[in-house]
């Protein structure tokens, strides 16, 4: 008998602001008819004030699926992040740092990632202090993801995984935006626990001016920034994916 397949909505870069009481109702309420979980791939407010992360949390009540979120860097700009993670989670909402979940019998793995830039671009160890603490962020995020990954491996074998990040692992979802600033909008150092550990598909955002499709060694990774949901003609701005 054939598993049902799992509705996966995705959407990013949602900049919730404390005028937007009442906005995301439609939105949380349409995809809980279509979908079976939603995640938001980062930057669940706009200037990263608890008083944007209450309006979500108000915002939120109209869903009725499992949300898996990640925390973007418009999150951290008032050193709030720890805060605005406990306003929005609760026993449906799950925001994922270096952690991992099973729901419907698939493994989520999230992390906020960080930049670096990819391929042979990318910033090596080397130089100032600032210029290696700057590298060893992206590094600290690669291994975090890694390390959910692998609990999933070893306590639920043979799971499907799937990761929700707010930087993206790789240059192709990146494209559309000016190259001069790759380095500051994802890290290849993501992807390698990607491939290494069989994911079967990756989400982020961050990259409003990217593209929405790319891949790693098979990994299907998809930039769901809502801009450009809105670009390719969504209108109520979320991704779909079937598991």
């Amino acid at each position: 008998m054939e598993l049902k397949k799992v509705k996966i909505a995705a959407v990013a870069d949602i900049h919730v602001r404390e005028t937007d009481k009442g906005k995301w109702v439609g939105f949380f309420k349409e995809v809980s008819m279509e979908a079976d979980i939603l995640l938001i791939c980062g930057d669940l407010t706009d200037t990263g004030d608890e008083s944007e992360a209450q309006v979500l949390a108000e915002e939120l009540k109209s869903c009725t699926i499992p949300v898996i979120a990640v925390l973007g860097n418009h999150d951290y700009e008032k050193g709030r992040h720890k805060l605005i993670r406990q306003m929005v989670q609760n026993d449906q909402v799950h925001i994922l740092d270096g952690e991992a979940i099973v729901i419907n019998n698939i493994g989520f793995a999230g992390v906020k990632g960080f930049g670096g830039g990819f391929d042979n671009h990318m910033l090596s160890m080397f130089g100032e202090g600032a210029m290696k603490a700057f590298v060893q962020e992206a590094v600290d995020e690669a291994l975090h993801l890694d390390r959910a990954l692998a609990r999933l491996d070893q306590e639920h074998d043979g799971i499907k995984k799937i990761v929700v990040m707010h930087y993206s692992p790789v240059s192709s979802t990146v494209i559309g935006e000016p190259e001069a600033i790759y380095p500051f909008l994802g890290c290849s150092r993501l992807a390698e626990p990607l491939t290494r550990r069989n994911v079967t598909a990756a989400f982020h955002g961050h990259a409003h001016g990217g593209s929405l499709e790319g891949e790693v060694e098979g990994v299907k990774i998809f930039n769901v920034a809502k801009q450009i949901l809105a670009k390719a003609g969504y209108k109520c701005p979320y991704y779909l994916y079937e598991v």
